[in-house]
């Protein structure tokens, strides 16, 4: 089964990180959750969820771990403000490697700057940027690109977000 980097920090979007990790779990996938520092006590943006990171950005490689999941809410436009998660970022679409990004997690993506000619979907306050980074933007619930890019718009769209993650980890 698949290992899964998942990139965040405080003020997430809770259940766009819950749901897609329960359904990544049930699947049998292994999930690591990667903030500034290991231990870091994260805090959803409407406060129903609280994570401790299992790893720090600074002692793990995009070589170990299969895929990476970037949750929605602020996290992504914090985290993008520091250079090691961009390049972590850029290291996985570099590699072709699946990438599940959700609501505003595409931010993360536009600053690894590896969305030219990729098809692509995120949140409605989202989309210019996405569109100024070169992407192809749709509005529509899940958006497969080269078989290892999935994003969608935001909450209604997670169990889209999840089959198709789920399906491109087969």
């Amino acid at each position: 089964m698949a290992k899964i980097a998942t990139v965040m920090t405080d003020l997430f979007e809770d259940v766009e990180y819950t749901d897609p990790v329960k359904a990544y779990k049930e699947a049998g996938h292994e999930i690591t959750v990667i903030s500034f520092e290991k231990g870091d006590h994260l805090e959803g943006k409407h406060k129903q969820e609280k994570v401790t990171a299992d790893a720090g950005i600074g002692e793990v490689s995009p070589s170990d771990y299969d895929a990476l999941f970037i949750p929605g809410g602020f996290s992504p436009d914090l985290l993008r403000d520091d250079q090691r998660f961009v390049a972590f970022t850029k290291e996985f679409a570099d590699a072709g490697k699946p990438i599940f990004a959700i609501c505003h997690g595409p931010q993360l993506l536009i600053s690894a700057d590896v969305l030219k000619g990729r098809k692509v979907t995120g949140y409605n306050s989202i989309m210019v940027d996405l569109k100024n980074a070169g992407a192809n933007v749709v509005n529509e619930e899940v958006v497969v690109c080269g078989g290892n890019l999935v994003t969608s718009r935001q909450p209604d769209d997670i169990p889209a977000f999840n089959r198709e993650s789920l399906a491109t980890l087969k």
